[in-house]
């Protein structure tokens, strides 16, 4: 008889504890986490600002939100095209703090006349309204640009080039990086560049980046500051090697 009673006994303590976690998991967390994010701050954003990432997300008004965990709050930023990673984290004052890594773009390519995004991982994405992408080159005229679709990658040895050229800006002159206006590529043909507050353009061809960009930058002083052979010039040709020709554009061979 005992031993009955202890297994009754045993099932009943069983069955309040399982009846305990039930109400802890699915009435108790519930009520003590309503409400309790009231707002979210951004950090880490460069390219939109905070109140353009809440509205993508849909959590600019958390009052429409019974409830919205950490983990909720981070999938939907996630989801964001211009988001690589993101991190939350809960502040005293009912605040989460999301911490965003932004992916990084390239430049702005022309796909039919209109722009989009490339980054450096070769991703084609949209343009999005207020959008803060001042500096960054434009790559037109790219070989295949049918290709050109959002959310894929575009990559051929056309792309591939001018993100060589942009890499050589990068490392060898900041000025040249910033005037860097245009890469033309002239869909597989030679390479001309523009920059900004320079006349002529520069025949910069295919191949030897970093080299070219050497020369480039051994009279870019002289380019910047007006000298005097260079602002009556039609072009800078850099395409052959170890030489610098400044001329008259019809020599060339080349139209835009």
């Amino acid at each position: 008889m005992q031993e009955k009673w202890s297994k009754v006994l045993g099932t009943f303590l069983f069955l309040v504890l399982i009846s305990g976690l039930i109400y802890l998991v699915f009435f108790s967390s519930k009520n003590t986490n309503k409400g309790e994010i009231k707002m979210i701050e951004i950090t880490g954003n460069h390219l939109l600002s905070d109140g353009d990432y809440l509205s993508y997300t849909k959590l600019n008004d958390l009052s429409n939100y019974d409830h919205i965990s950490l983990p909720v709050i981070k999938s939907k930023f996630e989801e964001h095209p211009y988001i690589q990673k993101v991190d939350v984290e809960y502040l005293v004052g009912h605040i989460a703090r999301v911490v965003i890594t932004e992916k990084k773009f390239e430049a702005v390519i022309l796909s039919d006349g209109e722009p989009e995004f490339i980054t450096d991982d070769f991703e084609i994405l949209p343009v999005l309204p207020n959008t803060k992408f001042m500096g960054l080159p434009v790559i037109s005229n790219p070989e295949y640009q049918k290709g050109i679709k959002e959310y894929s990658e575009f990559k051929n040895d056309d792309i591939v080039q001018a993100f060589e050229i942009i890499d050589a800006a990068k490392l060898t002159n900041k000025s040249i990086y910033k005037n860097l206006s245009e890469i033309n590529l002239r869909s597989g043909g030679d390479i001309i560049l523009n920059f900004s507050g320079v006349k002529p353009p520069v025949l910069f061809g295919r191949g030897e980046a970093a080299k070219k960009m050497v020369y480039l930058d051994i009279m870019w002083k002289g380019i910047v500051e007006g000298n005097s052979l260079v602002e009556n010039s039609d072009y800078i040709d850099l395409r052959f090697s170890d030489e610098i020709y400044i001329g008259a554009a019809e020599k060339t061979g080349l139209s835009e």
